[in-house]
């Protein structure tokens, strides 16, 4: 085990003891009471059970069979989730064949930061993580089931159900995903359409026409994100089936493995022999396989407050110090759109999970001790599966990368370092995804150009006001203000400035995703402006420096001027109001800084 892998995680193990243990007494305390559905009154159990088949009900007043309990994220518009439409029906016919039950306990929103984007529902976005959340806490809170199986893919979709599901985890727990959509157009294509509709260069109907091309039937979008970084994490610590991921919707191996992952969840309930209730999968060792794995690829930025939210919900504490003590030693070892030319269907051809698990093993940088939904040990994930005939069967994957412009070899990484790295400052704390950024723009020292949105930034580049070095502020973005919206539509418009020969570079408080490109950009700025924040002292001149390769972010003036200067404020009332975001009032008062994981679901 790598030095430090091994003393991030020991540090994570001290920092949690009073939580985890207080975590581990009340599922410990959940578990003993038994089949659930056995503590229900008749009544209670008699409306549990009302619209099922008669030997159905006969099964569940016994007490011997399983019921799996479905909590689904399905709707038909938006192309990741449209697949799970079928699954229910699947999952049910599956389980029956092992003499239980299921019944579809709930459905969550799902909402989609692609559509979203640059408008009002935006706003919404990350507060839907604890909405989704509480939503799955209600379908569960019937009390009816012995194991549970999560339908979720996309961007808070997934973090949402992880955190109900660990506070429901004396439960066993699957996560079954629905793959990505096959390759449309390249990511480079349609990079380069964007920044010349940007531009003016491009009209509508050839922007719609290559974003149609690019997101052009179901399953996930082909680019690395959130969506396709969430699927990778839930692998690597051990909740799907190995190598099941990034199967596309249409492969005869996607429902073989929907059935086998139903099938799996009758057998390691604690009505058997080998129960695997969750709490006993994800511990502090699992938590960091899951910050390696998002380093080691470059993973969407949004899992720097989602894996502390996550971790926290298993009773276990993480700060960005861990992920930047080991983003120093875990190398970057996939290319993979933001940071390379190939989609996630190329990392799945070129080796995929079941290689970077292996390398990661090989250089010392995953826990392989740790509890899957498969069995003891993280080494069952260095294996892929094939159909056999009708028989789903697991073969070891590739000993060598299949396309060493995609995904390499340990020895042999894109970078020695991480794809994300740690901001600090008299500005606060920022994280910044570099695995995109080119060496000569990781350091930028500019005067500052502040805006209190995105408009009126990309209004200012559009319109030339901005043809000279900047740092572009926009402030007033954070959870408390705004509910933190991803600003990826600043993307081409910055990139559109960096490719005229001006060093340029974004700080804010809001958020860039897993969209984040080759423009340095300090996202997640924390304490945000609405909080007090020094980002909201910037005045238009200053000179901000930041330098990824140092971990530096910072506004080139005296602490004593920094501290008599006024706090800028922002009316923010029309952003409170409309597309349901008076509904948030609430999370907007209750929710925590970003490096809190931006949760409005705990006390402390």
């Amino acid at each position: 085990m790598n030095p430090i892998v091994a003393k991030v995680t020991n540090d994570i193990i001290e920092r949690s003891k009073t939580l985890r243990k207080q975590y581990l007494t009340d599922m410990k305390k959940a578990e003993e009471q038994g089949p659930h559905r056995g503590k229900l009154s008749c009544g209670n159990l008699a409306h549990g059970f009302a619209a099922c088949q008669p030997q159905e009900k006969q099964k569940l007043t016994l007490m011997e069979a399983a019921n799996i309990g479905i909590v689904s994220s399905y709707n038909d518009m938006l192309s990741a989730h449209q697949p799970y439409e079928a699954y229910p029906n699947q999952i049910k016919a599956a389980v029956q064949e092992m003499g239980s039950i299921a019944q579809f306990a709930g459905g969550v929103p799902a909402m989609c930061d692609g559509v979203t984007q640059g408008q009002d529902g935006m706003e919404l976005s990350l507060f839907s993580r604890d909405n989704i959340a509480q939503g799955a806490a209600i379908a569960l809170s019937h009390n009816m089931f012995d194991a549970a199986v999560y339908l979720g893919i996309c961007d808070k979709i997934v973090p949402g159900l992880l955190i109900a599901a660990l506070r429901f985890g004396h439960l066993p727990s699957l996560f079954v995903p629905a793959g990505p959509m096959p390759s449309g157009i390249t990511n480079a294509e349609k990079a380069a359409v964007r920044q010349r509709y940007a531009q003016g260069q491009a009209t509508r109907d050839e922007l719609l026409e290559a974003e149609s091309s690019s997101y052009h039937s179901a399953g996930t979008c082909t680019f690395y994100g959130t969506a396709n970084s969430n699927q990778l994490l839930v692998e690597m610590m051990g909740l799907q089936l190995p190598g099941s991921s990034f199967v596309n919707p249409d492969n005869s191996l996607r429902p073989a493995l929907t059935k086998y992952a139903s099938q799996l969840s009758t057998k390691i309930t604690a009505l058997g022999r080998d129960y695997r209730p969750l709490y006993e999968i994800i511990d502090e060792r699992s938590i960091v396989n899951s910050i390696v794995g998002l380093l080691a690829t470059g993973g969407s930025t949004n899992h720097t407050m989602h894996i502390v939210a996550y971790a926290r919900a298993a009773g276990i504490i993480v700060t960005w110090d861990d992920f930047s003590a080991l983003s120093k030693v875990v190398p970057l070892m996939t290319r993979i759109y933001p940071n390379g030319l190939a989609d996630i269907n190329h990392f799945h051809a070129a080796g995929g999970m079941a290689y970077l698990v292996k390398q990661l093993l090989k250089g010392g940088l995953l826990h392989e001790d740790v509890n899957t939904i498969v069995g003891k040990g993280l080494s069952h994930y260095t294996k892929e599966p094939f159909l056999d005939g009708e028989e789903l069967v697991w073969r070891e994957g590739p000993e060598s990368s299949l396309d060493e412009d995609v995904i390499r070899p340990i020895e042999n990484p894109f970078s020695a370092e991480g794809g994300l790295s740690l901001l600090k400052g008299n500005l606060g704390r920022s994280v910044i995804k570099v695995s995109a950024v080119k060496e000569e723009n990781r350091v930028i020292e500019a005067p500052a150009a502040v805006f209190h949105s995105q408009n009126e930034l990309a209004e200012a580049i559009g319109s030339g006001q901005l043809k000279r070095d900047c740092v572009a502020v926009v402030r007033f973005q954070g959870p408390k203000a705004l509910g933190m919206p991803e600003l990826h539509k600043l993307t081409p418009f910055l990139g559109n400035l960096q490719d005229q020969g001006y060093k340029v570079a974004l700080v804010t408080d809001g958020r860039m995703s897993g969209a984040s490109g080759k423009v340095p950009a300090a996202i997640h700025l924390t304490p945000e402006a609405l909080a007090g924040g020094l980002i909201a002292k910037i005045q238009d001149g200053d000179l901000v420096r930041l330098d990824a390769n140092k971990g530096l972010l910072s506004v080139l003036i005296s602490d004593e001027e920094l501290h008599t200067r006024a706090v800028a404020t922002q009316d923010l009332s029309d952003s409170h109001q409309g597309m349901g975001r008076e509904l948030f009032s609430a999370q907007r008062i209750l929710v925590s800084g970003a490096e809190q994981g931006a949760c409005s679901l705990f006390n402390d």
